[in-house]
Parts: structure tokens; sequence; C-alpha cells
């Protein structure tokens, strides 16, 4: 216990394991639980039903698992759930489930939350994604992995965003935008794919060329979203070291249910 600031308030029913560092003036709930190596700085309160993993960083005057901001909330137990070395930079907000959904906002590992960023309940967070600073996420949204949200930017709820897409600065996404996509503006526009992220992320040139066609099929050659899903499917045979991408870009876009951007 000598890693809690002895101005911090923490609920003798909080399971924080020993390693847990707590800065002055925090206030930790009865129901939260940390795992080892996570530091929390000071001013952050820590409520509700959460469960933090191992060595994150919690920056000072957050608000983590606080009741949602719907109307029909009444009270009940739902979650937050929050995976491990996650960086959340100051006054973030993050915000537990609702019963109507899944009962839980979920936010998985090495995420890369910057200031003021709000996610709201039953969010569903991947790994590696990076949120900039205001980045607003409302009720019910889906970020795949390795998503990077630009500073500004809403996202309306229940959009989801597929992995590997990057979302420019003040974007208004009121559809779901499928994996591999460059999108910005308000309204909101696809611009190409994000190349430049998939070279970081060791794509070889097979994938990328992959990528660039499945871009061309449903942005370049004027076909329905249908014929599009075809002849993207038929990417696999053609290529088949892309064939995990085609399926994450073709699965994406079964389960598109706010249409996607175009």
């Amino acid at each position: 216990m000598s890693n809690i600031h002895p101005t911090a308030i923490v609920d003798p029913a909080a399971q924080l394991d020993s390693s847990v560092r707590v800065g002055p003036y925090t206030l930790i709930g009865p129901h939260v639980k940390i795992a080892a190596g996570t530091t929390v700085a000071g001013h952050v309160v820590i409520e509700g039903h959460t469960t933090i993993g191992r060595d994150n960083r919690i920056f000072q005057f957050g608000s983590i698992g606080a009741a949602n901001q719907d109307k029909k909330y009444a009270g009940e137990p739902c979650e937050l759930v929050i995976g491990e070395r996650n960086t959340i930079r100051e006054f973030v907000t993050l915000h537990i489930g609702t019963v109507q959904d899944k009962a839980v906002t979920r936010i998985g590992d090495d995420n890369w939350i910057m200031a003021y960023t709000h996610i709201a309940h039953d969010c569903v967070v991947g790994n590696h994604t990076t949120l900039a600073n205001n980045a607003t996420l409302a009720g019910h949204v889906e970020l795949g992995d390795w998503v990077t949200v630009g500073g500004l930017t809403g996202i309306h709820q229940f959009v989801k965003v597929g992995a590997h897409a990057m979302l420019g600065f003040a974007s208004a996404v009121t559809q779901d935008v499928p994996p591999f996509m460059l999108v910005d503006g308000n309204p909101l526009a696809v611009r190409g794919f994000n190349a430049i992220g998939l070279r970081r992320r060791d794509f070889n040139a097979a994938r990328i060329a992959a990528v660039k066609q499945m871009h061309k099929l449903l942005y370049r050659e004027g076909r329905t979203l249908d014929e599009a899903r075809q002849a993207i499917a038929a990417l696999a045979e053609q290529t088949p070291e892309a064939a995990q991408d085609v399926a994450l870009m073709s699965g994406f876009l079964a389960a598109a249910t706010r249409g996607i951007a175009r």
C-alpha cells in the first residue's frame, strides 16, 4: 500500500495489485479491479464495475467507469473492461455499458488514447488504436485494430470502423468505414486507402496491392456494393498471401449496418 498516495481515497473493497501506483487525490470505488504494473496519476476518479489490466498508464483528471449518459440507464451493474498497456491521457472519459446492449464497454490492448477523448457506453475498441485529442465515440461504436482517429472527430452511434482505417481531422463519421480506408471531412468522403499505415505495419507489396485493388473495386469502377463484394471475394484466389486481408474486408462489408462510407 506504500504505492498509494496518502491523500488518495481507495475503497477497502477495491482490488488493487500491490504494485499499482495511485497518485494524490484520486478516488477509487469499491467495484474496481486494477492489475499489476498500472499507474494512476493524481485527481483521477475510477468508479463503477471497472476492470483494468496490467501496465496501463492513466494520467491526471480522467473519469473512468462513470455511469453512462444514456437516459434509459437505471443503475444496473454494467461494466467497463480495459486491457493491457494502454496510455490514457488527461481528461479522458470512459463510461460503462448498458443492459440494452452488451452491458460492457470494452477497450483492448496497446491503445494510445489522447486528451479529452470520450468513449461512450457499449463501445468496443480493439488493439493498437490511436485516438487523437477530442476524439468522440458515441454509444455502441466499434473500432477495429490499428484504427487511427484524428483530433476533433466525432463518430455516430452504432458506427463500425474496420481495422487499419484512418479517420482524418475533424471528420463527421456517420457511416461504417471499411478496413484499410482513409476518410475525412463533413460530409465524410473516402480519400484513398491507408498506404502509409500499412507500410509501417510491414504489409508487403502484394498485400498492399490487394488492398489497393479492393479500394478500386469499391470506389473507382462504379460498381454496386454487391458487385464490388463479389469481385473482392475473388481476390483471395488471385493473391493467396492477401487472403486474410480479403476475408477481413468481406466480413466487414457483410456485417455493415449503417451503410458504408462511399
